[in-house]
């Protein structure tokens, strides 16, 4: 049988606060964990240690959160949570909910863990509107939440923990072959007095250097795909988002030079400078925005898929932000200095070796990525059927 409790009736709650950043003591050596956003944005929704960490002197009269404690974020960033297996101290953003000691025998607090996912979704939907975003937290507090029988609870977590072992399996493997993938590039493109091999500028390899649009038209709901840098993706365009616009708009930019066409590569010019840069495959109905530059590469030279590999290497990134970049501000990619970059070009079949051992890793790591999603489609889908009660005459809201 299913308990239906107030979230208040089990859990103490406190907010976190921030000890004064100008007292040394509070934080200088100090030993004890203090989390704020960052530590699950880099480091997952587990945790046991944090960036920063406070002393003993920092700690105000109702001392430490307990370990195996909930930090929801009800402030800022809201509809976030971690599940904190140490003893510690958060910043105000978030609210610490700490199980109570005659619900300590009764409830799994993974089970919280996972159940907070749709409390997170319940934050989203009910913020007090104002000068800084915040929770109703009245409402929080008097939220239901299931409680079934603890046997229950743990053969939850149980499947919901396969799911998660499958899914950070994946991003290890992930992880290992980009790892790998990044060293046999640098390999392969560590040509330097290899036979055959030429130096030449971006700009003798490129027929063309160019900006997309500065000329942004009015969006619309259907019409032709114009995207920017923010619609780049490691390996082409994400459209789920982009800026359409009318077809008369569309026509009107073709003579102007910023449509891409196939074997051309794409960069992006602004702030993540090389972070993202592919080739052309097929043919598109597209117009690109300024923050993307366009090279069409002389194909009787160099093939446009390697010119991409070699411009995505550290050593170009590290160059390009270096030498030929806008200085303060988000950098950006200067194209009349950047043409002058050196490209080292050996011989075409030896280009295309290249390509097709990278190609091999790049389609490896994609398929891994594919089964990543599909994994995280059905560990979500099993985590709100698993976590969905019903009640007599009422539904949690």
């Amino acid at each position: 049988m299913v308990e239906w409790k107030k979230l208040g009736e089990v859990f103490n709650t406190r907010n976190g606060y921030t000890p004064s950043t100008s007292n040394e003591q509070f934080w200088k050596d100090g030993i004890i964990p203090w989390f704020k956003m960052e530590d699950i944005r880099d480091n997952g929704r587990i945790l046991s240690d944090s960036y920063l960490h406070i002393t003993p002197q920092a700690v105000k009269g109702k001392g430490l959160f307990k370990a195996n404690s909930i930090i929801l974020a009800t402030s800022a960033t809201i509809g976030e949570h971690a599940l904190v297996l140490v003893d510690f101290l958060c910043n105000q953003r978030f609210t610490n909910l700490s199980l109570k000691e005659n619900y300590s025998q009764s409830v799994d607090m993974k089970y919280v863990y996972y159940y907070m996912f749709i409390v997170d979704e319940w934050c989203k939907q009910h913020v007090n509107q104002g000068g800084f975003a915040s929770v109703d937290m009245t409402g929080l507090y008097n939220l239901s939440i299931p409680l079934p029988p603890l046997s229950e609870q743990q053969r939850i977590v149980s499947i919901l923990d396969t799911f998660i072992s499958a899914i950070d399996n994946l991003k290890g493997q992930i992880a290992q072959r980009r790892k790998q993938y990044k060293y046999y590039r640098d390999q392969l493109l560590d040509l330097v007095g290899k036979p055959g091999v030429e130096m030449k500028t971006l700009g003798e390899v490129c027929s063309r250097l160019t900006d997309g649009s500065h000329f942004s038209p009015k969006s619309v709901e259907h019409g032709y795909y114009m995207p920017s840098v923010k619609d780049m993706t490691d390996n082409g365009f994400d459209f789920s988002s982009c800026k359409q616009i009318s077809k008369g708009d569309y026509e009107s930019l073709l003579n102007t030079g910023c449509k891409p066409k196939v074997n051309d590569v794409l960069i992006a010019k602004d702030g993540s400078m090389l972070k993202y840069v592919f080739p052309v495959k097929k043919e598109e109905e597209i117009v690109v925005l300024s923050s993307i530059a366009i090279l069409t590469p002389r194909t009787d030279i160099i093939n446009s898929a390697y010119l991409s590999y070699y411009l995505r290497g550290d050593k170009i990134k590290e160059k390009t932000i270096r030498e030929f970049s806008s200085k303060g501000g988000v950098p950006r990619i200067i194209l009349k200095n950047f043409k002058k970059i050196t490209i080292i070009i050996p011989p075409l079949s030896e280009q295309q070796r290249i390509v097709s051992i990278l190609d091999t890793f790049e389609a490896s790591i994609q398929n891994l990525e594919a089964q990543l999603e599909q994994r995280q489609k059905q560990y979500e889908y099993y985590r709100n059927k698993l976590l969905t009660f019903e009640r007599e005459n009422e539904k949690v809201s």
